[in-house]
């Protein structure tokens, strides 16, 4: 008896280790890029001006030609600039929300280990196409590999929900956040820190070294240590007999209507209206910190260091400590209300103290909803339908990621940041309404989803 409960113990902490990695690399490949937009967009543009044309450069004639430069009088910001990094980062969100629902259901009929195994090693392959990506689609084709194998993260959550209890299914989730928290520290500082390294000069071919190649040599490490730790130290959580069989359907491009469980279905719809305004807003976060307060890269670095530190402290301490007194619903609620709030003060703040009140109150309100929102998903789940329902839930968001930079990126270069972080606010009134239609959870086992 004595040998069974210390096998699942180490077979719960090995899960929980190549989830946290897995996620945590995710959140890196995602924003190791935020600090490189501006050089990025200017070297290939160079490049390009020797080559005589190329992507890039149809891309920022198209985008001058729109004249939304000077509508808000604030900015300094080439409008060009923030389309670039919205778009590179739309498209890598756009392909995991394609791809988190496929997955999903793929893991729900062969297991999670093959899956994830495949999809990290489309990872690592991503990587590898970065460090050698002296042409500009190159680039672009390293990111669409990145972004179809970063759609497993539907797959790594449906593991947790594996080998926890529905009891503790909430404080599994937040470790989830914790490793989000993680990533957006390192990210970005990868990315700014590895910038200034040069592995090599520039080459000329179309499969050669870059100035970014360092930090995509960086990351490629890190997914190739992943990788291996699945393959060597990763067992299989969901066993045969709750697997669906082979004769369910194919996940379709758009899911939530396909969900019949009304409780999933508000959870990823949820989800999806938070990380629009979330995403948004945290995307031009750089912009307006530069624009009202002069900061400067380390001044920026401090600002996600702030982040980072308060998602990894909210989600490892408070969430995992007080949500079975609170509730998943309840602290869902509370997320929202924090994350309005604190986009009417960011909207407001000239002065760095309001402004970094802003921040925290942000960081506290995501901390809150990211694990609480999962852990409803889940719970309102049959163990068949796990890796289905959270594949929905995570392309929700993702499609929130693409959509999200867009939007506010227009509507600040538009409107300005004071308007801007307003709407953000409003838009979270609707989500909001919407909790109050989803059911608390039953914690206890279960193995069919709840109507």
């Amino acid at each position: 008896m004595n040998t069974e409960i210390e096998q699942a113990n180490r077979r719960k902490r090995s899960t929980f280790a190549v989830v946290f990695l897995t996620i945590f690399l995710d959140m890196v490949g995602f924003s190791v890029l935020f600090p490189l937009f501006p050089s990025m967009l200017d070297h290939y543009l160079s490049r390009e001006a020797v080559l005589g044309g190329g992507i890039v450069t149809n891309f920022v004639t198209n985008i001058q030609s729109l004249s939304f430069v000077g509508f808000a009088p604030e900015s300094s910001f080439r409008f060009e600039t923030v389309i670039f990094g919205g778009a590179l980062g739309s498209l890598y969100a756009l392909l995991q929300f394609f791809f988190a629902p496929i997955w999903g259901r793929l893991s729900d009929r062969i297991g999670r280990r093959p899956v994830l195994i495949y999809t990290l090693g489309g990872t690592a392959l991503g990587y590898a196409l970065w460090i050698f990506a002296g042409d500009f689609w190159v680039l672009v084709l390293s990111r669409i590999l990145g972004g179809m194998a970063g759609g497993n993260l539907s797959v790594a959550t449906a593991a947790i929900a594996d080998v926890t209890s529905r009891e503790s299914r909430s404080k599994g989730m937040a470790l989830v956040g914790i490793a989000f928290g993680l990533g957006f520290i390192l990210g970005p500082a990868l990315g700014g820190y590895a910038s200034t390294w040069v592995l090599a000069e520039s080459s000329d071919a179309t499969f050669g070294l870059n100035p970014f190649s360092a930090a995509a040599l960086i990351s490629l490490c890190l997914a190739l240590i992943n990788w291996a730790w699945v393959i060597v130290r990763f067992k299989e959580t969901l066993s045969v007999e709750k697997r669906n069989p082979a004769g369910q359907p194919k996940p379709a491009i758009f899911q939530l209507g396909k969900i019949a469980n009304q409780n999933v279905r508000n959870t990823c719809l949820v989800y999806l209206l938070y990380m629009i305004s979330f995403s948004g807003m945290e995307f031009t976060l750089t912009f307006l910190a530069v624009e009202r307060f002069n900061y400067d890269p380390m001044s920026l670095g401090k600002m996600f260091l702030l982040i980072g530190l308060t998602l990894i402290f909210v989600q490892g301490f408070f969430v995992r400590r007080f949500v079975g007194k609170i509730g998943e619903k309840n602290m869902a609620v509370l997320g929202i209300i924090l994350g309005s709030i604190s986009f009417v003060i960011i909207s407001h703040s000239f002065e760095s103290t309001i402004f970094y009140t802003g921040l925290f109150l942000m960081s506290a309100g995501v901390a809150l909803i990211s694990p609480t929102l999962t852990a409803l998903t889940s719970l309102h789940s049959g163990e068949g339908d796990q890796g289905f329902h959270l594949g929905v839930f995570r392309s929700s968001g993702s499609m929130a990621r693409a959509c999200g930079p867009m939007l506010a990126g227009f509507a600040y270069f538009v409107y300005g940041s004071k308007v801007a972080y307003l709407l953000g606010a409003i838009i979270l009134i609707l989500p909001l309404v919407i909790m109050f239609r989803i059911a608390k959870p039953n914690h206890e086992n279960t193995t069919n989803s709840q109507p």
